[in-house]
């Protein structure tokens, strides 16, 4: 990053050039397409969320420390964890502190039952007494920035998200991530923004907006409306990468569209290896192809294929004359 540009804003001491995230998400949030949204104007760099316990212990399981991965140049480059103790949760930051990340966050809005049943994620909010001493032992411990991503509360009924921003803040978060949807409405409903400009306007730390931003003209409402520093996206940027650039879906070109399938696809293949990271693509793929018409004839071989040279090969055929009669 250009040392002329100017930070739009600051994680404790960690520089941020951008207003647009691409939120951390399970299955998605990995390497290669994380360098596909920092290419396209991702400012902030989430992992996939790790449980701490899996981070305790003598040998630490290929499979999550593949999670808590990066790139060298992947910056500010921030690790998330999830757990409901808050000392495994510490002896699991200081154990990842030394893997190079910029900031530590907590995981408080995930709402799976598998993590939310057990008091982690957002099952962390209806217990402020483990968010006060998970942020005091943290910021007590680590030298990197510690920060947290909420929901609006448990229901309708618990929207305890003020309480809990306090004492996140009153106990050294550095920055506030708030998905504006309780744990029951998942995904459902709307995204409460009113919200969001609520919180902004009650601590002094960074503010990250998320939920209900779909377009290039959604990240300007949402930060126009709630004053946050930054704004986070997660579904509507899968097979979407555009979106960081600010650039609508429609407007991008069938040949642009392709080339990065073709990137990303390289990319997974290159970080996974074959055919494993044509199998982790196919979900993507899915979404990249959705609203292109010419592609619909050879997108179940595309979904089959197992080497990058034949799937290259196939998605070369998309709009060619003798597609369809082929």
């Amino acid at each position: 990053m250009s040392a002329t540009m100017t930070p739009y804003f600051y994680v404790g001491d960690v520089p941020v050039y951008g207003d647009v995230i691409l939120s951390p998400m399970a299955g998605y949030s990995d390497v290669p397409y994380r360098a596909l949204c920092r290419a396209y104007g991702s400012a902030m760099h989430y992992t996939e969320f790790v449980p701490v316990e899996a981070l305790i212990g003598r040998n630490v399981h290929e499979r999550f420390r593949r999670r808590l991965d990066k790139q060298p140049d992947e910056r500010p480059m921030v690790f998330q964890i999830f757990g409901n103790d808050a000392r495994m949760i510490l002896e699991a930051a200081q154990r990842i502190e030394a893997w190079g990340p910029d900031i530590i966050d907590i995981n408080m809005g995930c709402s799976t039952r598998r993590v939310s049943g057990r008091g982690a994620g957002v099952g962390m909010m209806p217990q402020p007494e483990l968010v006060r001493d998970t942020f005091s032992l943290l910021t007590q411990h680590l030298s990197v920035p510690v920060t947290g991503k909420i929901r609006l509360g448990w229901d309708e009924s618990q929207q305890n998200y003020a309480d809990i921003a306090r004492i996140m803040e009153d106990n050294g978060a550095a920055l506030i991530a708030m998905h504006a949807r309780t744990k029951t409405q998942k995904y459902g409903g709307q995204a409460d923004w009113d919200a969001i400009a609520d919180l902004r306007a009650r601590v002094s730390v960074p503010v990250i907006g998320n939920g209900d931003v779909r377009t290039p003209a959604d990240i300007e409402r949402l930060k126009a409306h709630t004053g946050c520093e930054a704004v986070m996206i997660g579904r509507a940027a899968i097979g979407n990468p555009w979106i960081f650039a600010r650039r609508c879906r429609e407007e991008v070109r069938p040949a642009d569209l392709l080339d990065a399938v073709r990137l990303h696809a390289r990319e997974m293949v290159a970080y996974y290896g074959a055919p494993h990271g044509l199998i982790q693509f196919r979900k993507h793929l899915k979404q990249y192809l959705a609203d292109l018409p010419e592609a619909e004839p050879i997108v179940p071989a595309l979904l089959t294929i197992q080497s990058l040279a034949e799937f290259e090969s196939l998605l070369a055929q998309i709009g060619e004359p003798s597609m369809a009669m082929g």
